[in-house]
C-alpha cells in the first residue's frame, strides 16, 4: 500500500501522517475532542430545528410583526413622526393608521403604518386625527380611502407568515445598505439600476 500524504489535525492542527485514509485526528484524545465538538454541533442543529417545529402561528405572527415593524422603522429613518411631525431621537414604533386590533387585514399594508414617535403612538393612541391629515400629504386621499373602506379578513398560514418574515428581513437589509452606499458615497448598484443615484 501507497504510503499516505501527511494530514493536519483537525482538533490540535499538527502535521500526522495518517495510518488510514480517512484518519482525521492525529491520536486518540484529539478523536474523543473531535466525537465530542461533533456531536455539540449535531445536538445545537437538532435543537434548533426543534425550536423551529414548536412555533406555533401565534409566535410566527410576532417574528412577521417584528420583521415588518423593523422595515417600517428603517424606510421612515429620515422621516418625522407621520402624527405629530416632530423630527425627535426618541424611541420610533412602526404606528399603524387603523389599529391591527380592529383591522387586522392591513396588518401588513406599507401604506397604512408609518414610523410614529413612542408619545403619539402610546399615549395619544395613535393621535389619529394629526396622522391622517399628515398620511394625505405622504400618500394622497385616494389611497388613504381605501384603506379606511371595507377589506376581505385575511388568516395567514403559517407558512405566509414565514415568507412575510423573510421578505421584509431582506428589505430591511437592502435599505440598510442602500443607505450605507449613500453615506459613504459609493456607488450602490440596485440604486443604480432603479435610477435613483
Amino acid at each position: 500500500m501507497d504510503k499516505l500524504k501527511p494530514k493536519k489535525c483537525r482538533v490540535c492542527s499538527t502535521v500526522f501522517t495518517p495510518a488510514r485514509p480517512l484518519q482525521r485526528v492525529c491520536s486518540g484524545q484529539c478523536a474523543l475532542a473531535h466525537v465530542k465538538a461533533e456531536d455539540k454541533r449535531k445536538a445545537a442543529k437538532v435543537k434548533r430545528e426543534g425550536r423551529r417545529a414548536l412555533r406555533g402561528r401565534s409566535d410566527w405572527l410576532k417574528l412577521a410583526q417584528a420583521a415588518f415593524n423593523g422595515y417600517i422603522r428603517a424606510r421612515d429613518r429620515e422621516l418625522p413622526c407621520i402624527s405629530c411631525g416632530r423630527a425627535t431621537k426618541a424611541k420610533q414604533n412602526a404606528g399603524h393608521y387603523l389599529s391591527v386590533g380592529s383591522h387586522p387585514e392591513l396588518r401588513f399594508d406599507e401604506d397604512g403604518c408609518h414610523k410614529q414617535c413612542e408619545h403619539c403612538n402610546s399615549w395619544k393612541s395613535g393621535n389619529a386625527v394629526e396622522y391622517r391629515r399628515r398620511l394625505i400629504e405622504r400618500i394622497g386621499l385616494p389611497r388613504v380611502e381605501w384603506l379606511e373602506g371595507p377589506h376581505e379578513p385575511k388568516k395567514y398560514t403559517i407558512e405566509e407568515l414565514d415568507s412575510l418574515c423573510k421578505t421584509y428581513r431582506a428589505k430591511t437589509r437592502e435599505l440598510q445598505r442602500s443607505l450605507v452606499g449613500i453615506t459613504t458615497g459609493r456607488a450602490v448598484p440596485s440604486r443604480q439600476k432603479a435610477g435613483l443615484l
